[in-house]
């Protein structure tokens, strides 16, 4: 660690839980599921990042309802899931380093003071007690898939606000990809099939082909494992048991899709 990181207060204290938790650390699916925006926990050496406490309950902080869907995913297909341990108001675990929207000055016409003129050691100090762990702990676990001579896939559980700068989303759930049609394609397939009508996003309300979806790109796409990034809309995870319903449905869409063994390889177009 740098000197002047070495200068400043730990941010995470002993006592306050890791950067991130595995969940099911020995699934024995060849799946890795991941849920960057998990948690609404601000480190209390931030305090409060100087905003309102009832911001940390909506959209700027947390993804509503996607720790709740990974759990339960992550229990239907024996996976094992990496979840954030803090909100994405303190480092934003789906953006790059160099991403200006990594530590959100304002979210959402939200004022974030606590993230206004930061020290490089400052921001350095959220990337090593919070990002770092992060992606080393979703390193470890897709190597420890990979040891088994599997190629493991890996999905991202999102959620997404109903309204977005004053529009209003459609969509009850979309599917985030690129390049490799191998879990997306057939996915969308199947939950535009559900008998529930579904209004279905491909690549809405966001596209899995900008860089802000640095997870997905940085893991999995850069590896050539076969992956998807999921988004349910917030509105329909208010209760436990909508996020067991949204888990259940997606499982279920999943299920066949995961069983073809032709799935695990490395993609072509990598």
């Amino acid at each position: 660690m740098s000197a002047a990181l070495d200068a400043i207060p730990a941010l995470l204290a002993p006592d306050e839980p890791p950067a991130c938790k595995v969940y099911n650390p020995q699934g024995a699916a060849p799946l890795l599921i991941v849920a960057d925006h998990a948690s609404n926990r601000i480190p209390r050496a931030l305090d409060g990042l100087g905003i309102d406490p009832a911001y940390l309950d909506t959209h700027i902080a947390v993804d509503m309802g996607s720790a709740a869907v990974a759990r339960r995913l992550a229990d239907r297909l024996d996976a094992t899931l990496v979840q954030a341990g803090y909100s994405r108001l303190v480092i934003d675990l789906n953006r790059g380093l160099t991403d200006p929207t990594g530590v959100p000055e304002v979210s959402d016409g939200v004022p974030v003071p606590g993230n206004c003129d930061l020290t490089a050691a400052q921001r350095q100090q959220r990337v090593h007690e919070i990002f770092l762990p992060y992606r080393r702990t979703i390193d470890a676990q897709l190597h420890r898939i990979r040891a088994t001579g599997v190629v493991p896939a890996f999905i991202a559980i999102h959620s997404f606000t109903p309204i977005m700068a004053n529009q209003r989303r459609p969509w009850q759930v979309g599917v985030l990809w690129d390049k490799d049609p191998r879990l997306p394609v057939p996915l969308l397939r199947r939950l535009r099939e559900h008998a529930d009508g579904l209004t279905v996003g491909d690549n809405e309300p966001y596209s899995g082909r900008h860089p802000a979806d640095y997870t997905v790109d940085h893991h999995a796409e850069a590896a050539g494992l076969p992956h998807v990034s999921i988004e349910v809309r917030q509105d329909l995870l208010h209760t436990s048991a909508d996020c067991l319903h949204w888990a259940d449905l997606l499982h279920d869409a999943f299920e066949p899709i995961l069983a073809d063994p032709n799935l695990y390889t490395l993609w072509q177009g990598h």
